[in-house]
C-alpha cells in the first residue's frame, strides 16, 4: 500500500527511494572552481539553494498530503430544530436532567439517524447527535414540541460541498409533503410525528466552541436584566462563549432592549448574536451586533423563545453590555388591516424598534371613488437592498421594496384603493418603516402647497428659497434670483452669504470660485500673498508663512514662526496643519504629540434642537452642572481629572440667584440621562470657580470660565477629558462638528432628560458676521445648519462644540455661547473660540 493512502502520518524522510531518479548533470566541474577566498560562500550559497529546494518540495508534499487526500477528515457541526407534533411539551422537558427530557432526547437522536439514513451523504459521514433544548411548539403550526439539536460529521475534504447541500436539503415540508414525510416510523409504540426538520452548519467563529456548561436558562415571565460577565465594574473575560436562553409564556413574544452595548470594533473578534431560537441556527439569526452600533437595539422573538450569544477573543476586551427582557402578548391583528380615512399612517410592527421575524402584514386602503391614493415613507428600513427582495420586504400594489434609501419616497396610484403587504423571512431584521398616506383629487395632488418632481408636497413659501427641499432640487429649478442671492452656473439660485464659505453650495463648487484676490493659478496665502499654485508643497515657505506647506504630505521646518504655524517645545515652528495628537511625529522633540491622552472615544462605532439621543458613553467628556435643588442649569467639558471649562455666562449672579458661589453647584460626570443614577455616574461639588475677567455680560465676549472640582474624579470609558486645541488649530468652514447637551428640545420647551447630539457645520466668520448683524467678534466661532432645525438651546450654555481630526481624536472647538432663538433659518449658533483662551487656560488651571 502507498503509505500516503494509509492512515500513517507523513514523514518527508520516509518511502523517498531516490536511488533510481536521474538528476541533470552539472557543467564542467573547473568552471566550478573558484578563485581563493570565494569558495566559503558558493558552499553557503548551495547549502541554502538545497534548504529552499527541500523545503519547497516538502510544502508541495504537505499541501498535496492535507488538501488533495481523499482520507483527510474534517469535523462539521450542524445546528438544527425539529418540530413535533404528536407529543405535547411538559415543564420537565426544560430540565436536561430529567428522565422525560432524556426519553424524548433519545427518541429525537433515533429520528435523527433515520432521516439522514435516507441520504446517502449524510449516512456515510454522519458521527453522532446530540438534544440541547426543548420547547413548546407553534400552535398553528401543528407542533406540539420543538426539538433542538446539534448533529457531529466526519467529511472528506473534498466532499464538504456536497455534505452542506445535503443538510440544506432537510426542509420544511410543504403541504403536499405532509403525508408523506409528516410521519416517519420508529415502531408503532414510539413513533414520532415530524412537521419540520431546519438545519445548518454551525457559525465558523463558534467551531471548536463548546456549547457552554454554564448557559443561562430564564423564565421570562417578569421584567429581568441581563449582562455581560464583570459589566459594570470590570471588562468582559477574554476568549469567552456565553448563552442565554429565554422562555415566555406561551402565546408570547421574547423582548429584549439593550441599555448599553459595547464591544470590540470587529466582529470576528467579539459579537453577540440573537437567534430566534434556543440553539443558534444560522437560519434564525436575528442580529448580529459588535462595536458600538447606534441603530434599534429592541429585538422581538416569532414565538416564546430566544437566544443571546458572546463570543470574545483573546485581548482587546470591551465593558460588555447589559440588556432588558420581558414578554409580550402575541395578539392576532397585531399590524395590517382596513383604512378609510382620506389620510393616516402605518407602520411595520413595534416600530422603532426592530419587527420581528416571520411576520406578515396587510393593509388594505381605501377612500371615495373621485380620489386617488398616494403614501410616502417617513423611514424605512427593510433587509437588503436587491431587485428581487426576496426576504423583508414592503409591497405596494404588485411592486416590492426593500433596502435603505427609500426615506421621503411617495408612490402614488390612479385608483382609491391600494394595498400594502409586509413581509419578514425567518431571519436579520431591521427597523422597518412608518408611512403616511393621503387621498386627493388628481386634477389638485398638492392643494395649497407645491408639487415636487416625486410627488411630494411642500409649503409653497419653500419654493426657490434656495434650499433643495424636495430632495431633488425640484422647488429650485427655473426661479429668478432674488437681490440677496446669486446664481450658480447650474441655473440653481443661492443666498448670497454662502459664498466662498468653503462649502459646494450649488453642487458645481461654482459658488466657490473666485473666492481670493488671487489670480487663476495662484494661491492664496492664509496672510494674504500670493503665490504660484506649483510651489505649493515644493518644501519652500514660499508664503512666509508657512500655510502654502500645511496640507502637505511632510510638515516642512520653518525658520521662523507666525500666527498660522504650530510651536513646538523646542521653541521650532512646523508648517503641517493641525499636527497635535494626529498620530505621526512632526516636531523633533516629539511635542506635538505629547498630553495626548484625551479626546478618544475608548469605544468606537461615533439638549439639542433637531438632534438625536446619545448612546451610553459616547460623549464621556459632557458634564452636567446642577445648582442645588433646580437641577440641569448648564453644560461643561472635562479637561482632566479636576478641571472643567464651561461658560462665563452661566457663573454670573442674579437678583435671585448666586451663581457665582461654588458651594451652589454640583457637577455630574458620566451622567447620560436626568433623574438617572448608574455605576459609573460621579457627582463632585465645585471648589473654585475661574470666569474670564474681560467677560462681557452685554456682548457675551470672552464668555468662558472654568471649574475646580472639590476631589479629582477617576479617568474612565465614561469620564474622559476632551483635548484642547494649540492657539493656531485652525477649524475650516464647512468643518462638521457636533453640539451635545440636555438643554431644552425647542424654543421655549423642556429640557431633554437623554444627552442629545447633533451635526452642525463651522460657518464662515465673515458670513456669520452678516448673519448676525455684525455682533461676532474674533472671540467667538459660528457653527450651525443655516436651513434651521438644528441648534444648541436654553440649558446647553457651556457645553462643548467638538470636532474629530482625521485620527478619530475629539477636540474642542467652542463652548455654546449664545444665538437668536433656537434652529431658526438663517441664523447661526455663536460659540466662544477655544483657540483664543489656550494660554489662558494654562494660566489659570495647568491644563
Amino acid at each position: 500500500m502507498d503509505h500516503l493512502d494509509s492512515d500513517e502520518t507523513f514523514s518527508p524522510t520516509q518511502d523517498m527511494d531516490w536511488a533510481g531518479e536521474q538528476f541533470l548533470p552539472t557543467s564542467d566541474s573547473r568552471q566550478l572552481e573558484k578563485k581563493p577566498g570565494r569558495r566559503k560562500k558558493v558552499l553557503i550559497g548551495l547549502g541554502l539553494l538545497g534548504t529552499a529546494a527541500a523545503l519547497a518540495l516538502l510544502t508541495g508534499m504537505l499541501v498535496w498530503h492535507f488538501n488533495l487526500r481523499h482520507d483527510v477528515r474534517l469535523k462539521r457541526v450542524y445546528i438544527g430544530s425539529m418540530g413535533i407534533s404528536n407529543e405535547p411539551f411538559k415543564a420537565e422537558h426544560e430540565d436536561p436532567s430529567s428522565q422525560q427530557f432524556r426519553k424524548l432526547a433519545d427518541l429525537v437522536k433515533q429520528q435523527l439517524k433515520l432521516i439522514y439514513a435516507k441520504n446517502s451523504v449524510l449516512a456515510k459521514y454522519f458521527r453522532d447527535s446530540s438534544v440541547q433544548a426543548f420547547s413548546e411548539g407553534d400552535a398553528d403550526g401543528g407542533d406540539g414540541v420543538v426539538a433542538y439539536y446539534q448533529s457531529e460529521f466526519e467529511v472528506p475534504v473534498p466532499q464538504q460541498t456536497s455534505l452542506d447541500e445535503a443538510i440544506l436539503g432537510l426542509r420544511e415540508p410543504t403541504d403536499g409533503q405532509q403525508g408523506r414525510q409528516g410521519r416517519l416510523l420508529l415502531k408503532p409504540t414510539d413513533a414520532l410525528s415530524v412537521n419540520s426538520v431546519t438545519s445548518g452548519a454551525l457559525d465558523p467563529r463558534m467551531t471548536g466552541r463548546s456549547i457552554p456548561e454554564n448557559s443561562a436558562n430564564i423564565h421570562v415571565r417578569t421584567e429581568g436584566r441581563v449582562q455581560s460577565p464583570g459589566f459594570p465594574d470590570t471588562s468582559y473575560p477574554p476568549n469567552i462563549y456565553r448563552q442565554w436562553l429565554f422562555r415566555a409564556d406561551p402565546r408570547h413574544r421574547v423582548r429584549l432592549v439593550f441599555h448599553t452595548l459595547i464591544l470590540e470594533d470587529d466582529c470576528q473578534q467579539d459579537f453577540i448574536k440573537i437567534y430566534d431560537s434556543l440553539v443558534p441556527m444560522e437560519r434564525r439569526a436575528l442580529t448580529e451586533q459588535c462595536g458600538y452600533p447606534h441603530t434599534s437595539l429592541t429585538f422581538l422573538s416569532s414565538g416564546n423563545v430566544m437566544l443571546l450569544t458572546l463570543v470574545t477573543s483573546e485581548e482587546k476586551n470591551f465593558p460588555g453590555f447589559r440588556a432588558i427582557y420581558s414578554q409580550v402578548p402575541l395578539k392576532d391583528g397585531e399590524c395590517g388591516g382596513t383604512l378609510t380615512a382620506d389620510r393616516g399612517s402605518f407602520s411595520s410592527p413595534f416600530f422603532p424598534s426592530n419587527y420581528p421575524p416571520r411576520t406578515s402584514c396587510v393593509w388594505n386602503i381605501e377612500v371615495p371613488n373621485e380620489k386617488f391614493l398616494k403614501v410616502q415613507f417617513m423611514k424605512f428600513s427593510v433587509g437588503n437592498q436587491s431587485k428581487e427582495c426576496p426576504g423583508d420586504y414592503v409591497e405596494v400594489n404588485d411592486d416590492r421594496l426593500c433596502g435603505r434609501k427609500l426615506k421621503n419616497t411617495v408612490i402614488t396610484t390612479k385608483s382609491n384603493k391600494m394595498t400594502i403587504r409586509f413581509n419578514s423571512d425567518a431571519s436579520y431584521v431591521d427597523e422597518g418603516f412608518i408611512a403616511e398616506y393621503e387621498a386627493f383629487v388628481p386634477t389638485d395632488p398638492c392643494p395649497g402647497r407645491f408639487r415636487c418632481r416625486n410627488n411630494l408636497c411642500i409649503n409653497s413659501t419653500l419654493q426657490c428659497d434656495g434650499w433643495n427641499d424636495c430632495g431633488d432640487n425640484g422647488d429650485e429649478v427655473d426661479c429668478e434670483c432674488e437681490q440677496s442671492q446669486f446664481k450658480c452656473k447650474n441655473g440653481l439660485c443661492k443666498p448670497k452669504l454662502w459664498r466662498c464659505d468653503r462649502s459646494d453650495d450649488c453642487g458645481d463648487n461654482s459658488d466657490e470660485e473666485n473666492c481670493g484676490k488671487c489670480a487663476d493659478g495662484e494661491f492664496s496665502c492664509k496672510n494674504g500673498r500670493c503665490v504660484s499654485k506649483m510651489r505649493k508643497c515644493d518644501g519652500k515657505d514660499d508664503c512666509g508663512d508657512g500655510s502654502d506647506e500645511s496640507k502637505c504630505e511632510r510638515s516642512l521646518l520653518l525658520p521662523q514662526c507666525s500666527a498660522f504655524t504650530f510651536r513646538c517645545t523646542d521653541k521650532r515652528c512646523i508648517s503641517k496643519m493641525n499636527p497635535e495628537c494626529d498620530g505621526p511625529l512632526d516636531c523633533e522633540d516629539g511635542s506635538d504629540e505629547a498630553d495626548c491622552q484625551c479626546g478618544m472615544r475608548p469605544f468606537q462605532s461615533s439638549r439639542i434642537v433637531g438632534g438625536q439621543a446619545s448612546q451610553v458613553g459616547e460623549w464621556p467628556w459632557q458634564v452636567s452642572l446642577h445648582i442645588k435643588g433646580m437641577g440641569h442649569v448648564c453644560g461643561a467639558s472635562v479637561l482632566n481629572s479636576r478641571w472643567l471649562l464651561t461658560a462665563a455666562h452661566c457663573v454670573q449672579d442674579s437678583e435671585s440667584q448666586k451663581y457665582s458661589r461654588p458651594d451652589q453647584w454640583q457637577a455630574f460626570l458620566g451622567l447620560h440621562v436626568q433623574g438617572q443614577t448608574n455605576e459609573w455616574m460621579v457627582k463632585r461639588n465645585v471648589r473654585r470657580i475661574v470666569a474670564h475677567r474681560d467677560y462681557n455680560p452685554h456682548t457675551y465676549d470672552n464668555d468662558i470660565a472654568l471649574m475646580e472640582l472639590d476631589d479629582a474624579v477617576e479617568l474612565n470609558q465614561y469620564i474622559w477629558p476632551i483635548c484642547l486645541p494649540s492657539s493656531t488649530y485652525d477649524f475650516p468652514a464647512g468643518q462638521e462638528a457636533w453640539i451635545t447637551g440636555w438643554g431644552t428640545t425647542s424654543e421655549g420647551g423642556v429640557k431633554a432628560s437623554v444627552l442629545q447630539k447633533a451635526a452642525v457645520r463651522i460657518i464662515n466668520s465673515t458670513v456669520c458676521n452678516d448673519l448676525m448683524t455684525d455682533e461676532v467678534t474674533d472671540r467667538m466661532l459660528c457653527a450651525g445648519v443655516l436651513k434651521g432645525g438644528v441648534d444648541a438651546c436654553q440649558g446647553d450654555s457651556g457645553g462643548p462644540l467638538s470636532v474629530t481630526n482625521p485620527s478619530g481624536r475629539v477636540f474642542l472647538a467652542g463652548v455654546v455661547s449664545w444665538g437668536e432663538g433656537c434652529a431658526h433659518r438663517n441664523k447661526a449658533g455663536i460659540y466662544t473660540r477655544v483657540t483664543e483662551f489656550r494660554g489662558w487656560i494654562k494660566e489659570q488651571s495647568g491644563v
